[in-house]
C-alpha cells in the first residue's frame, strides 16, 4: 500500500458539540477507498471526570496567547483514563462499522514527549512559571509502529498521550495529529472542531476564511482566538513536514470528514 499518495489524517475533536456516530460512519464509509489513521481529543470526557472527582478544570494561557488545559500530577492522572475511554469508545464505533480500529494505549502509545517543567503562563494578569504542569511537547512519533497496522489494512487510533521519562503527558491533539501525518507522510490531514473553520473575526460565521496558503499563516495566527490558534500552527507544521492539504472543518455535521475534502471549512496548502 503506498501510504504516502493516499494516507488520510483525521484529528476528531473531543468537545461536547462533536457528533461521534456520524463521524465514525464518515470514517468507515472513506477506509473502503483510502487508508485512514485517527487522532482525537479528550475534553468532554475530561471535564466530566473531573468534575465527578470534584477537580476544578483549569487553563493556562501563555504570553502568547495560546491556551492548554493545566495537568498537575492528580490532573494528569485522569487525564491520562480520559484518553483511554475517548480511545476505547472511538475504537469501538469504528470496529462496529467495519472499520478494522486498533487503539495505541499502554505499551503501544506511538508518540513520545518531553515535560515542559517550566511553563510561562499569564496568571491573574502577571507572568508565572509553572512547574508541576504534565503537559509537553511532541518530540517523535513511532512510525513503524503505525505503518504495520496500516499495511494490515487497519486504522490506527491515537489518544493524544505521549511516553515521557516524567510518565505519560498530556499534548495537543492538533499538534499530535500533524506530527502523525508528517511522520506518515500522508497526502492530508482533516481538523474537526466544533466550528465551521478559521474566521477572521469570530465568532462571526460569515468572516470564514476559505484558504489560507503557507506564506499567510502568520496572518492566520492573528486571526485565530483561544484553541484556533494550536489548530492554525498544527496546520503549519503538517505543511512544513510535507502534508499537502490540511482543512480546518465543522465536526458536527453528517458526513463531517467528506465534507471538508469536497471543500467546507478553511483550507491550508503549499504556495
Amino acid at each position: 500500500m503506498n501510504t504516502a499518495s493516499e494516507l488520510l489524517v483525521v484529528k476528531l475533536g473531543g468537545g461536547e458539540g462533536l457528533d461521534l456516530s456520524a463521524a465514525s460512519d464518515d470514517l468507515a464509509a472513506l477506509a473502503r477507498s483510502r487508508p485512514l489513521a485517527v487522532v482525537h481529543g479528550v475534553s468532554a470526557i475530561m471535564n466530566r471526570l473531573c468534575q465527578e472527582s470534584g477537580i476544578e478544570v483549569q487553563s493556562l494561557q501563555s504570553p502568547s496567547g495560546h491556551s492548554s488545559r493545566y495537568t498537575p500530577p492528580a490532573v494528569r492522572d485522569i487525564y491520562v483514563r480520559a484518553a483511554e475511554l475517548a480511545n476505547e469508545r472511538l475504537v469501538s464505533a469504528l470496529n462496529e462499522r467495519g472499520l478494522g480500529a486498533v487503539g495505541f494505549l499502554g505499551e503501544d502509545i506511538a508518540l513520545s514527549g518531553k515535560r515542559k517543567t517550566a511553563l510561562r503562563a499569564v496568571v491573574k494578569g502577571r507572568v508565572r512559571v509553572i512547574r508541576d504542569d504534565h503537559s509537553g511537547a511532541i518530540s517523535g512519533v513511532d512510525a513503524q509502529l503505525l505503518a504495520q497496522t496500516l499495511n494490515q489494512g487497519q486504522a490506527p487510533v491515537l489518544p493524544p498521550m505521549a511516553r515521557s521519562s516524567d510518565g505519560l503527558l498530556n499534548i495537543d491533539g492538533d499538534r499530535a495529529a500533524a506530527a502523525v501525518a508528517g511522520a506518515l507522510n500522508a497526502e492530508a490531514l482533516v481538523i474537526l472542531s466544533n466550528v465551521g473553520g478559521l474566521y477572521r473575526s469570530f465568532p462571526d460565521e460569515s468572516t470564514i476564511v476559505d484558504h489560507v496558503a503557507r506564506s499567510q499563516i502568520d496572518r492566520a495566527l492573528n486571526w485565530a482566538q483561544g484553541r484556533m490558534k494550536r489548530k492554525v500552527l498544527a496546520a503549519r507544521e503538517a505543511l512544513s513536514q510535507g502534508v499537502e492539504l490540511v482543512i480546518i472543518a465543522d465536526g458536527r455535521v453528517p458526513n463531517p470528514v467528506a465534507r471538508a475534502l469536497a471543500g467546507a471549512g478553511t483550507r491550508f496548502t503549499h504556495d
